[in-house]
Order: C-alpha cells, then structure tokens, then sequence
C-alpha cells in the first residue's frame, strides 16, 4: 500500500485551521488519523517567565467560572442566522439560562449556565467548531 502524503499534509492542515487535536479519514480500506499534542517543553519554558512577572505582593484572583463545551460540533450564539445573541458581555444571567448552542449531527444542544453571574468573555465566535471540553465563555 502506498501511503498519499497529500492527504496527510491536507488532514494536518485542518488541524491547525480548526484548531482540533485530533482528525480521522477513512475511504473504503485505507484509515489515517492525523493527531497533535501539546508539547510539555513549550509549557514548562513559559511558567517560569509568567512567575517573574507578578511581585509578591500583587496577586491576582480570577473568580470566573468557565462554560465548557458538552460535545464536538459548532456553537452559535444565537437561535437562528442574524437573531439575537444568547449572551453578550457584560450581560447578567441566571443558572439554566442557555449561553449558546453546540450543534452535532443535526442535532442542536443547547448549553445552559451553570450559575448566576455576569459574562465576562465570549471566547468562541459564531460558526466556529469547538471541541469537548474546550472554554467556550467565562461567567463572574
């Protein structure tokens, strides 16, 4: 079997494009997954340098609590193209209000807050595909 670089380079340019860790493309029998990961040495140079930013003294306390995404798909943050946005900073909602909608094999899956508070950050624009787990807006 000869392997087609052409896909691979394609798959990891998807990668970076939607900013995913993973990517699996199967056509009749051949299956290639294309997979990154965070390299440990780049996170271990950067701590220190943070480190000797903050004085002693000045210390900062983020309260925020971070909506993550249920499932893979993409999030829109309004009900319908050119509606009303769910959320926008700023704005106060309350536990079990809906921040956005993750949609996933025609399915769309309404994601609610977990507290009251106020938006601090939207961090994901709308049509954009988001990952498990990944921070999709922050809440004070």
């Amino acid at each position: 079997m000869k392997i087609n670089k052409n896909i691979i380079k394609e798959l990891n340019d998807y990668l970076d494009e939607f900013n995913l860790t993973e990517i699996e493309y199967t056509e009749k029998d051949v299956k290639v997954k294309v997979s990154k990961s965070i390299s440990n040495k780049n996170l271990e140079t950067s701590i220190p340098t943070f480190a000797k930013k903050i004085k002693k003294d000045e210390v900062l306390v983020d309260n925020s609590k971070k909506i993550t995404s249920p499932i893979i798909g993409t999030a829109y943050l309004a009900p319908e193209p050119g509606g009303k946005k769910f959320i926008e900073v700023g704005q106060k909602i309350k536990k079990g209000d809906t921040v956005m909608i993750v949609e996933a094999m025609k399915t769309m899956n309404h994601v609610p807050s977990p507290i009251d508070g106020t938006v601090k950050e939207i961090c994901v624009d709308d049509g954009q595909p988001v990952e498990f787990g990944q921070t999709i807006a922050t809440i004070d």
